[in-house]
């Protein structure tokens, strides 16, 4: 570092993250660093390299690369692609300008049909109904859909809605593309998330970043170099939120290192905290520094005063290093843990994030899965906020309670909650919150809600929180009235015994009161749902359903989402799996990422369990409740299984509506 200018520090979003908006962890950490007086810049190069990607030149270097695939290895989506490019070429900048806001006109020839070329995605406007959200066109009643397979979903909501849904299919065929023509591991929110995400070794991202670089890499090298040269930094921060982000992350420290090998590197964020806990593999520091763990702000501050030359190595906190020594048993040096004991900085003094420097105008808002709650993370730029850092509730069974970003449970007064909430609205112009906590407390929300009305500042807002007594119908009212419009919440397995076995603290007829309170509030309510837990029965599974059926049938529940069980190594269930009645499956040798571990329930079920299939049944039902399809329907007649192999529910057809009596 020079001696004749303070120390620069650079944080990056690597690809891939969401498009809508920026990941906040580097607007938290830049104006973190901003109140303690060091000079700090930020870059989005996530969205740098898709809109790079997503533009003439872009569309005319990925011709290139589909071109340069045998014509009999070519798949539809990109002889599609080659097939219309001059209609690609002429609309990728008018289609962009639209997602980003600048050109609503647009909409009304994008949903005539007649402007977009239309690739395999399109395919799916034929069939709606009778699939789940992740398997569009999956065969099934598709009901009275009108002319283009969309009045079903959009009828009178406007142009605009489905010109933006028919530009995400427009933008998913050439993701298609990319995939098939570039690179396999490629899709708009993730990127080669299979080289990361529980992988004991670290050689498929090694040999990964030994290949010569492709389309995207090139383009992301770009990206790199160009932020390096604007920022002139001393230290580059990269936040790996995902494993869907460790690939981009290590690209753009391979090309800092090839041409600033000056700069320092750090890596950190919620993948690190979780999948690289006990990193020993040396090979990660031919890329990256440092590599810091849970809250970045005490661990950044030291690099910090480390690279001024204010503390010694030794001093550096939370930060896994590589000793350049020579050590027959570790080749390239040994990884060694260093953390000096200082207080994490309290929530209340963390200041307030910026998105100075990031391209707010520039996002894109998709339309993609038609669920209610989803389209909110996909649609429109949120300004993402935290209400508390930690859980208050920290028991869930299923859940990393043993990390810091879980366990550790702190609060700031709703004072300055609401300061942080107006200097953000300042700076961006945008009303938009998304409470990000894991759950957000009851009584910091009802503090925050009259301190929002207080001073009559009108904000709109969602986020996470337990579906727990606590919120009674006047809070869920005065909620509504500071701005609340949505809340989702963990329902897991709608099963009393399961809930109990989760220590999720609720019942199902709770839930059904306290989110019907909410929904007469007016506030949408998404239910986060589960299925494979340990111990749980056909029966259970069909009785859980049963219940969600009656949560949408009494207008309890707007959306909901089913997804498999995962047991990680931080949860309750993998610390105790005899608590739960499971056996673990011993993980493989390896010095890399350790997080999800496989199990077997040993539970007596006659013949088993096929959950994968008893999933499927769950998430076409589910699909077709958000759209009030089938909710007469027996729930049996979701599942693929032959007749009489699916038990009869066990729950009262009027059991919800006899709780909220």
């Amino acid at each position: 570092m020079s001696s004749t200018r303070a120390l620069r520090v650079l944080s990056l979003i690597p690809p891939m993250t969401q498009l809508n908006t920026p990941y906040p962890s580097t607007a938290y950490l830049t104006g973190f660093l901003r109140s303690r007086d060091v000079e700090a810049a930020q870059a989005d190069l996530a969205l740098g390299l898709v809109l790079r990607l997503l533009s003439p030149s872009g569309l005319e270097g990925l011709r290139t690369a589909a071109m340069a695939v045998p014509e009999d290895a070519r798949s539809a989506p990109v002889n599609c692609f080659l097939d219309h490019y001059p209609r690609y070429a002429r609309t990728i900048g008018p289609v962009i300008a639209f997602l980003q806001g600048r050109d609503d006109t647009l909409a009304h020839r994008i949903a005539g049909r007649g402007l977009l070329p239309e690739g395999p995605r399109f395919a799916s406007l034929d069939v709606y109904l009778g699939q789940d959200d992740s398997e569009a066109g999956d065969e099934g009643d598709a009901g009275d859909a009108g002319d283009d397979g969309l009045a079903w979903a959009f009828g009178a909501l406007g142009t605009t809605d489905r010109a933006r849904h028919l530009a995400t299919l427009y933008l998913n065929d050439l993701a298609d593309v990319v995939r098939d023509a570039v690179d396999p591991r490629f899709e708009f929110v993730r990127y080669a998330e299979s080289l990361a995400a529980a992988q004991p070794s670290f050689e498929p991202l090694s040999q990964a970043l030994a290949a010569a670089p492709n389309l995207l890499d090139r383009l992301l090298a770009e990206l790199t170099l160009e932020a390096v040269d604007t920022h002139q930094p001393d230290l580059v921060l990269l936040s790996v939120p995902f494993p869907g982000s460790v690939y981009g992350a290590l690209r753009i420290a391979q090309v800092i290192r090839s041409r600033h090998p000056q700069v320092r590197i750090a890596l950190g964020g919620g993948y690190v905290n979780t999948e690289l806990r006990e990193l020993s593999e040396p090979r990660l520091f031919d890329f990256v520094d440092f590599v810091t763990l849970d809250s970045g702000e005490r661990p950044v501050l030291a690099l910090v005063a480390h690279l001024r030359g204010e503390r010694g190595r030794e001093r550096l906190v939370r930060t896994f290093i590589r000793d350049e020594v020579a050590n027959p048993g570790a080749p390239g040096g040994a990884v060694r843990f260093v953390n000096w004991p200082e207080p994490d900085i309290p929530f209340e003094e963390v200041g307030t994030p910026t998105w100075d420097g990031l391209p707010i105008d520039r996002y894109l808002s998709l339309l993609d899965m038609l669920n209610p709650m989803h389209r909110l993370w996909s649609d429109g730029r949120w300004n993402k906020l935290t209400v508390a850092h930690g859980c208050y509730w920290k028991k869930c069974s299923f859940c990393d309670v043993s990390l810091d970003y879980i366990s550790r449970f702190e609060t700031a007064s709703a004072s300055t909650l609401v300061d942080r909430i107006e200097r953000i609205v300042e700076e961006t112009g945008q009303t938009g919150f998304h409470f990000v906590d894991e759950a957000a407390p009851p009584k910091m929300l009802k503090a925050l809600a009259e301190e929002l009305l207080r001073r009559q500042l009108p904000i709109s807002w969602w986020g996470n929180i337990r579906f727990e007594k606590t919120f009674t119908p006047d809070l869920s009212e005065l909620l509504a009235e500071s701005g609340c419009i949505a809340l989702s919440g963990g329902l897991e397995v709608a099963s009393d015994r399961l809930l109990a076995l989760m220590k999720k603290g609720v019942t199902v007829d709770q839930v059904a009161k306290v989110t019907r309170g909410m929904a007469d509030a007016g506030i949408l309510v998404h239910a986060y749902l589960m299925y494979g837990f340990p111990t749980q029965t056909v029966q259970d599974t069909v009785d859980a359903l049963e219940y969600v059926r009656q949560l949408f049938e009494n207008g309890c529940i707007h959306s909901g989402f089913f997804h498999r069980f995962v047991c990680t190594v931080h949860s309750p269930v993998g610390k105790d799996p005899a608590a739960y009645g499971v056996e673990l499956v011993p993980l493989p040798p390896g010095n890399f990422a350790k997080n999800d571990i496989g199990f077997i329930d040993r539970t007596p079920m006659p013949k088993g369990v096929d959950h994968d299939l008893l999933g499927r049944g769950l998430k076409k039902a589910i699909y077709n409740y958000m759209h009030g399809v089938g909710l007469e329907q027996d729930v049996r007649a979701w599942f693929e299984l032959p007749k009489g192999a699916v038990p009869r529910p066990a729950v009262r057809k009027d059991r919800i509506a006899q709780a909220l009596l």
